[in-house]
């Protein structure tokens, strides 16, 4: 378990917090639509104001390249932290210790956004040691934004006492039960596009995990470098030399490779377009799989059912097109189930997985379902995060 300090860890009466969450949301025509990473940070915020500090927050909002932009303000999200919270918030351009100290002791202070200056993305030690002196401690709750290492996310906390927020906790401590120090047999989920998207994932896993079930158009070049023909599917041809080392390594690694024993084949890349189950053999040249089939589904629930923990990242075909959708849901339901009964750890993590899980609507019963996209992929991927890392040995 990584060894850095939380919340409980600090003593916060009196003292400005500088606090850096992820509150990168979606906006139409100046509002929030969608006010789950709000949500999700609130409790570290009112932690703080519980034990007595005053949180002063950094947060970036969208691309603005280093230069002021009105339409990626941060203003725009602050009548979605105040019903959060149930308080006010002071939405401050340009901070500064004086005004942060004569602001009431329970007041929190909402920063605009950290990448309106080139300084932030840059890692600056002058915008890092400007942050600093605006507190006396740092909480980082942003663990969507670890995998950067920028001056409101590593900098500023080399420069004050540091802890981890109540989210940031709850991520590492779920992400330890599942590659860190897990309980065994671990079976991964990785679907999705592109092999080329996650080659170093799939690398780092077969050296981890008991077995690795691959699904999704990766899939297919997997298939493709067992000799298996995928007709016109989505597959990286150039990449089957790859698939096949990736499969050498498991190997001798004695992780298990499941890949789809059968498939739903159609022409057309569309909802409901006339489609077949067939076996890996019968695809033909003008087909494409879009799913995995029902015999492919019962082998991972068999593996589901031996498995004590799951790490998943990536739907098992199309499953934003009906009806292939099936194989993923029918999955991330039997895993599900076996979270409910109290069977199986279960983390999930990245944008299309997420997405995968609310419509198989089971997001619910997983242990936990990772906010983050990009430092989700990278811890996965068994590299180091910045902003975690910069909290550790505090």
């Amino acid at each position: 378990m990584a060894d850095f300090k939380t919340l409980d860890d600090m003593d916060l009466g009196g003292k400005v917090v500088v606090t850096r969450i992820d509150i990168n949301v979606p906006v139409e025509d100046g509002k929030v639509t969608d006010t789950t990473r709000i949500d999700k940070v609130a409790p570290t915020i009112l932690k703080i104001l519980e034990k007595g500090g005053k949180p002063v927050l950094l947060a970036h909002f969208g691309r603005p390249k280093g230069q002021p932009n009105p339409d990626m303000s941060l203003r725009v999200t602050v009548p979605s932290l105040e019903a959060a919270l149930g308080k006010a918030v002071t939405f401050v351009e340009r901070p500064d210790r004086a005004t942060i100290d004569a602001a009431p002791s329970d007041a929190v202070i909402l920063v605009e956004n950290t990448r309106f200056t080139a300084m932030e993305e840059a890692n600056d030690p002058q915008m890092a040691g400007f942050l600093a002196s605006l507190g006396d401690v740092y909480c980082n709750d942003a663990f969507s934004a670890a995998h950067r290492a920028h001056a409101s996310t590593e900098g500023v906390a080399k420069l004050l006492p540091a802890c981890a927020g109540l989210l940031m906790e709850a991520e590492l401590k779920a992400l330890d039960a599942a590659l860190g120090n897990p309980n065994k047999p671990v079976l991964a989920v990785v679907g999705g596009a592109k092999v080329s998207s996650k080659i170093d994932l799939l690398k780092n896993l077969v050296s981890k995990v008991d077995a690795l079930a691959i699904g999704g158009g990766m899939a297919n070049t997997f298939l493709a470098a067992r000799g298996y023909s995928v007709g016109k599917s989505l597959c990286e041809h150039d990449l089957t030399d790859t698939a096949k080392q990736i499969e050498a390594n498991a190997k001798a690694a004695g992780c298990d490779i499941l890949l789809p024993m059968d498939v739903v084949v159609a022409k057309d890349f569309a909802a409901n377009a006339p489609h077949r189950t067939c076996g890996l053999d019968e695809v033909a040249d003008d087909e494409m799989i879009l799913d995995a089939g029902p015999q492919t589904v019962a082998i991972l629930a068999s593996a589901l059912d031996v498995a004590n923990t799951l790490v998943w990242n990536g739907p098992l075909g199309a499953f934003e097109l009906t009806p292939f959708d099936k194989a993923t849901v029918q999955a991330a339901q039997a895993a599900g189930t076996r979270c409910k009964s109290g069977a199986l750890i279960a983390v999930a993590g990245g944008g299309d997985t997420v997405a995968a899980l609310n419509h198989a609507n089971v997001s619910q019963d997983f242990t936990h379902i990772s906010t983050a996209g990009g430092a989700f992929l990278e811890w996965m991927e068994g590299k180091p995060l910045p902003g975690v890392e910069a909290l550790k040995g505090q």
